[in-house]
């Protein structure tokens, strides 16, 4: 296919920054990739691309800092803004009222059509960690949006079943951007040096879906809103807070029309929770308990610092372990108290409709998750399939009742020191069958990951891009800090290399699959002595960027 190239400058700038488009160029892509949006792109890079760049910088300093002993802390800098009860965030837009049951997954026509159709309150429309960044995710979750806020989306399937939007009421929708570390490599930016650069996902995903979408949202009752995911510190909060102040300009609509959620899903974050919405306090909706990569994050932060760091079998890490406790108790009681809404986590089960005996396990677990959620004072929480919203609905109706919220309860019970966030004992071994279901689970994943799938369904657990980074990152730390299975068997490149033999071994192979190329991933990033930051970044660099 040949690539034509759509470039546009910044409109304020005479010579210089400038947006190149070097992706293929489909059907009704030229919807998206107007030149006004180009154009828009062009200066949201211009103004923010190197800020992005600082703030990238600042994670590896802290990294490193955490690494070499340096644990983090409440800042005592900012201390005034923790200490300061007046303050609060602008809460709920129009259409986020109540937010009890969430559903969540990817953009494409399909999920898209059967989200909305779902009856949950809010839908997260996800370009992250549920969607495969390839080319062809990237710009056809954007027209299944644009076509879905306009009411003109329709798909069949290969096979002639047809979907349609058929709900009376349908959620809102809450748009999650790709974090500020991943790049667009089909997008390129040239600063006003003339460094040319691959654009930000978060800016092109963001910019696409604001530009063509938020005056429609507007127009039908609701609001450009979003999820923010991955944030490390309030001050690229801060720099979330400056984009949508300008984007809001930009277009003309009134400042603080944007609302925001931030999800909590990264350790030094749960340290500045406070701070983020003090930021953000303008545009700010909530908090979001992101538990998945809230562990990932636990372990690559801590991978190296010695035996009291290291976590048991996935299946051991719970919600009820006592630093999870900690961060979740603590992000309710600092959203209630600044008037913003906390939102809970997905749990991993999921029913199976050709299995009673799974679905009813799953709905099981899936009631207990959301009535400890909804106990403990979260307003909402996320699902992940539709045939669970009515168990996570009849927890929150339990305690809600007719309340959309309650940010009332502002849970003075709670006293987190930043040793709770950090006690990560939990006295339970790693099992041989914990190794192997790592191990079998990030394969798996990757596999499906490069054949453009971002939520997967595997073993009877939604798997995505965060369960696969855990998945991956425990075996890395098991292996350079010498641990041994409860059965005695020491976990070693050479014991995991043959489990990577087992699992090519039972999958089912077919012409055209990818499992060798997701083996050779997952050596990677979870053999190699080198840990890399996030498994997403070299294989979309290697595998999933069209060069012609």
């Amino acid at each position: 296919m040949s690539t034509p190239t759509i470039t546009a400058p910044v409109p304020t700038a005479q010579q210089g920054p400038s947006i190149t488009v070097t992706g293929p160029l489909r059907e009704r892509y030229d919807e998206i990739l107007t030149p006004e949006a180009i154009a828009f792109l062009a200066e949201l890079h211009h103004r923010f691309a190197s800020r992005r760049h600082d703030r990238l910088a600042d994670r590896m300093r802290r990294r490193f800092e955490i690494g070499n002993g340096h644990d983090p802390r409440f800042r005592d800098d900012t201390a005034h803004i923790r200490e300061d009860a007046d303050w609060q965030v602008a809460g709920a837009g129009p259409g986020l009222e109540d937010r009890r049951v969430e559903i969540t997954g990817p953009t494409d026509p399909k999920m898209t059509i059967n989200a909305l159709n779902s009856g949950a309150r809010v839908w997260l429309a996800d370009q992250e960690d549920a969607t495969s960044p390839t080319w062809r995710n990237v710009i056809e979750g954007q027209l299944s949006l644009r076509d879905a806020i306009r009411g003109e989306l329709s798909y069949t399937s290969p096979e002639g079943k047809e979907y349609r939007v058929t709900a009376e009421r349908t959620p809102t929708i809450v748009m999650r951007p790709r974090g500020w570390h991943l790049p667009e490599k089909h997008i390129e930016f040239v600063d006003r040096v003339g460094r040319t650069t691959a654009a930000s996902g978060s800016l092109v995903d963001f910019g696409l879906y604001f530009l063509h979408n938020a005056q429609a949202l507007i127009d039908g009752g609701r609001g450009p809103y979003f999820y923010i995911a991955k944030l490390e510190s309030s001050d690229e909060a801060k720099l979330w807070d400056d984009v949508f102040s300008f984007a809001e300009e930009y277009i003309g609509i009134p400042h603080g029309t944007i609302r925001a959620t931030v999800l909590i899903e990264t350790l030094p974050a749960a340290f500045e929770m406070d701070e983020i919405l003090y930021e953000l306090r303008d545009h700010c909706a909530g908090l979001n308990a992101g538990r998945w990569d809230y562990i990932f994050s636990i372990i690559k932060n801590y991978r190296g610092r010695g035996a009291r760091f290291v976590l048991p079998d996935r299946s051991e890490v719970t919600m009820t372990v006592p630093f999870m406790r900690a961060y979740t108790d603590l992000l309710v009681q600092t959203c209630h108290k600044r008037g913003a809404y906390a939102i809970g986590g997905m749990s991993a089960f999921i029913p199976n409709r050709r299995d009673p005996e799974v679905t009813a396990r799953a709905i099981s677990k899936v009631a207990a998750d959301k009535k400890r959620e909804a106990g403990d004072g979260f307003d909402g929480t996320w699902v992940a399939h539709p045939d669970l919203i009515p168990t996570a609905q009849a927890e929150f109706d339990a305690v809600l009742g007719d309340r959309p919220n309650q940010v009332d309860r502002q849970r003075p019970d709670v006293h987190v020191a930043a040793s709770d966030l950090l006690d990560l004992h939990i006295g339970r071994p790693i099992t041989a069958q914990g190794v192997r279901d790592n191990v079998s689970v990030a394969i798996r994943y990757l596999e499906a990951w490069l054949r453009g799938l971002g939520a997967v369904a595997i073993d009877n657990l939604m798997e995505d891009a965060a369960t696969a980074e855990i998945s991956r990152s425990q075996v890395w730390q098991w292996i350079h800090q010498d641990r041994t299975t409860e059965e005695g068997t020491p976990i070693t490149s050479e014991y995991v290399e043959g489990l990577i033999r087992e699992v090519l071994d039972a999958a089912p192979r077919s012409e055209g699959d990818r499992f060798d190329d997701a083996a050779e991933i997952f050596r990677e990033v979870a053999l190699r002595e080198e840990f890399p930051t996030f498994l997403t970044l070299g294989a979309y660099n290697r595998y999933l960027v069209e060069t012609d």
